[in-house]
Order: structure tokens, then sequence, then C-alpha cells
């Protein structure tokens, strides 16, 4: 009788490809998870009514975002591009499952853009104002019943109840003139009745371009495994609830960041003018990314260096707000100042502004003191940053920028993720999650101030710690005594 033969073991080859499948299957379950969860959260109505659930949902996602980016860490790289850019389609078309429900921002921005397409500056008028009441579209400007909603804004005069969907319905616009041109394009190429649904699919469509973007330049940078960093961004749940649903036009500002530091990463002057210029227009686009200019001058030392990305980012806004001077009659930068009063930030007592500051300090050192240490932040960046790497020296600028004035509107973080997602120290990440967390739950714990400083404080520990960690580890000897 024939003795048999044991099985051949299998090649190291083989277990490799087995252990990558398994990866990436498991990384496209969290992700249909997280998918799922998405759509829940998205659907779910609660912003008045049950923000602690929302919250709780919104939480959740973190957490498969978190075990989806730990599972992406062991897929294959040739797995990597495919599955990336599956998961970002999905997680993007999220925030399409229903009307924006916890910011009514992209009203006023239909609003402008149906203003422009009369022939009328937006910042002329105020939406309540007489002049502009022929303007009005009843899914903007509901009347009777339909006015009973906790988001509406009452309008005067009139013997039947009015009321609008758009907030501060009596000032004028505040955004600047690149916004104020997207929202005329949306408004040219929206069918009749669209609503709100043109700038939610604007607003993903751009959010995809940030994902391309962050791909073009990681990819340029040489190493397969960077790619995985685009994660960040393309799968972050904050992307569909502020981008998507809530149809931010911060997404248009991210994005002509993101691709402001790519041209300036780049070698030559030429290449540092263009990404001046793009920097400018994400300026012109929201004010917010003004804060990754130290981070383009990463270890300038000429001065013509900094003019050539400088000048190009002055001038691009200076000609883009131009046409909109010698239109209006009232000035273009709107309702600006009062904005700026009514969130504190020149009164740090009126609000719940600098709320890690205030711990410490006097309410009237908080802003100087914030100027202070942003100044030498900023100056650190230009002089010690890494000029292939601007993003790197923008994250640190705009991350210690939320930290101090800690914020609570939790969109203005989607700057802080694309830039994660160019460098890649997810710990910054937990300062987009505690701006969440003080928009959401404000009116359930009521003491602003106090669940702010909690919640940046947490997220502050995770930075510093992190940091530690990842210093020593990269200044750790090996057995020979050399440093890896």
């Amino acid at each position: 009788m024939k003795p048999r033969t044991a099985p051949a073991p299998a090649s190291a080859a083989g277990r490799v490809a087995t252990a990558g499948s398994a990866a990436t299957a498991v990384t496209a379950a969290v992700l249909a998870a997280l998918t799922a969860v998405l759509v829940l959260t998205v659907g779910h109505d609660g912003y008045f009514t049950d923000p602690a659930g929302l919250f709780g949902r919104y939480a959740v996602c973190w957490v498969l975002f978190a075990l989806a980016l730990l599972a992406l860490r062991r897929v294959p790289v040739t797995h990597v591009l495919p599955l990336l850019l599956a998961g970002a389609v999905a997680v993007t078309v999220t925030g399409l499952v229903a009307p924006p429900r916890t910011s009514t921002d992209s009203y006023r921005y239909a609003w402008d853009g149906r203003v422009q397409s009369a022939g009328v500056s937006p910042y002329d008028h105020a939406p309540q104002d007489r002049a502009v009441a022929r303007l009005r579209a009843p899914w903007l400007f509901p009347t009777g019943a339909a006015c009973a909603g906790p988001d509406r804004a009452p309008i005067p005069g009139g013997p039947v109840r009015h009321c609008t969907r758009i907030n501060r319905p009596a000032v004028h616009t505040i955004y600047p003139p690149v916004a104020e041109a997207y929202f005329l394009a949306v408004d040219r190429l929206s069918p009749e009745g669209a609503r709100h649904k043109p700038l939610q699919i604007g607003a993903g469509l751009l959010s995809l371009g940030v994902t391309g973007a962050l791909l073009v330049i990681l990819r340029r940078r040489g190493r397969g495994r960077d790619l995985r960093r685009a994660a960040y961004w393309a799968w972050c749940p904050a992307v569909p609830v502020e981008a998507v649903n809530n149809a931010h036009v911060d997404v248009l500002g991210v994005l002509l960041a993101v691709i402001g530091l790519g041209l300036v990463a780049a070698r030559g002057t030429g290449r540092r003018a263009a990404g001046g210029l793009v920097l400018g227009a994400a300026v012109a686009t929201k004010l917010m990314p003004a804060v990754v200019m130290p981070g383009a001058l990463s270890g300038v030392r000429r001065v013509r260096d900094a003019a050539a990305v400088l000048v190009p980012a002055a001038a691009f806004v200076l000609l883009a707000y131009l046409p909109y001077v010698l239109l209006s009659h009232d000035s273009v930068l709107g309702y600006l100042g009062g904005y700026v009063d009514e969130e504190g930030y020149d009164d740090p007592s009126a609000g719940s502004r600098y709320a890690l500051l205030r711990l410490v300090l006097p309410d009237d050192w908080a802003l100087p003191v914030l100027l202070v240490a942003m100044a030498g932040v900023s100056l650190h960046v230009m002089r010690r940053g890494d000029p292939l790497r601007p993003w790197s020296g923008a994250l640190l600028v705009t991350g210690w920028s939320f930290v101090l004035l800690t914020p609570g509107y939790s969109w203005y973080a989607l700057l802080l993720i694309a830039l994660v997602g160019l460098d890649g120290r997810w710990e910054w990440l937990g300062i987009a999650l505690a701006g969440a967390a003080v928009y959401l739950l404000a009116p359930v714990f009521g003491h602003r101030s106090a669940l702010g400083a909690t919640v940046y404080g947490a997220a502050v520990l995770l930075v510093l710690i992190a940091s530690a960690v990842r210093r020593r580890h990269r200044t750790r000897p090996t057995p020979s005594g050399d440093i890896p």
C-alpha cells in the first residue's frame, strides 16, 4: 500500500495573499457598517428634539471610522486605492439621504444665488427686506402653519404669518466673493423646484474632489503607503454630515487650500505663485483658510520666495472682491463685524470662545495671549517647517488655533481634517470631534464653556500623548545605537 504523503505547506506568498484578502474584506465590512450608521444618523431629525441621541449615533460613526482606519493598515497596497475610492463614494452619498439636519446655512446660500441670478448684489439687502420680496421662493419663505418649525425665523409685516428658513434674515450676507460666485453657479445650473438638493450634490462632488486632490498629492510623494492617509478625509463622518448634508461652502475652501498647498510644495517659483493664487481663492471662499498661510511659507528664507506666495494670494482676494464692490451699494463685508461680536471673539466674557485659556487666565487676557501664542507657532513653522511638506506646518497652526479658540461650530474643522489627510497625524482628528460635541450637546448640558473646556481639553490631551509617543518612537535607538 502506497504511503500517504503530507500536504505541502502553504508558501509565504500565499499566506500573505490570504491575509491581505482577509484584511480587505474586514475593511469593506466595517465601511459597510459605517455607511449604514451614517444613513441612520443623517436621517435622524433630532437636532432640536434629541441632540444627545443624535450625538450618540454620530459617536458610533466615529468608532467605526477608527476601526476602518485600523483595518486599512493591513490592506495590500494594490487594494488600497479601489477600496478607498469605493468607501469615499459610499460615505459621501449618505449625506444626500435627507435635507440639511443640523444647520440652515445652505438656505442662505440658495438665497444669495437666487438674488444674484436676478441681477441684485447679495451684499445690498437682507433677506427680509421688502425690496427683494419679489424674489422669495415659497420653500425658503413659508407661510402659515409651515412657520411652526423651530428652525424658522419670523418675517415682520403683512396680514399673513411669514417666516424663513434662512438664519439671521435681518442681516446682510457674510460670505466672500468666491463663495458667492459658487452660489450663483449652483443656482444657474439648478432646475426649477430643486430646492436644497443641488447644493448638497455640489458639495458632495467637491468632497470627492478633495479626496482626489489628496490622492494626487500623496502619490506624488512617491510612497504607495501614503495613499492610505486620504482615508482620514474620505471616510471621516464629519464630511458627509457637514460638507454634504449641511452643504457648507467650507468644503470649497478646503479643496482650494489642499490644491494650493500641493502647488506650493512643488519646486519652482511658478508653481509657488500658482499655489498662492489658489490659496487666495480659498481665502476668498471662506476666511478660515487664511490660517494655512504660515504653513505655505514653511522654511522660507528669502523675501522673494515669500512674496511669490503672498502677493498672488492677496491680489486674487482683492480682484475677486472688485466686481462686487463695483456692483454693490452697501459694504461687501456684510455681517462680518456683527458675527465677530456675536460669537464673542473680541469679548471673551460674552461667549464660549477661548474656553481653555479662560480656565487659567482672566477673560481680558484671553485674546492677547492667543495672538501672542499663534504668532509664536506661526514663526516657528515659517522658520523650522519643511518647504516640501507645507501642510505639516499648516496643520500645526490650524490645530493650535482651534485649541485656543475652541470654536463651537463643527464644520469649521473640515479644513483640519483635510490637513490630517495630507500629513497623517491622526490625533488632531479629536479636535473635530470636540467641535461636534460642543455644537450638538450644548443644549443638553447648558454650560457651553464648561463643555467646551472638557471636550477640547480631552482632545488636547490626545494630541500631546500621541505626539510624545511618536517622538519617542522616532528617537528610540536601535540595538546598534543608531536612530532608525
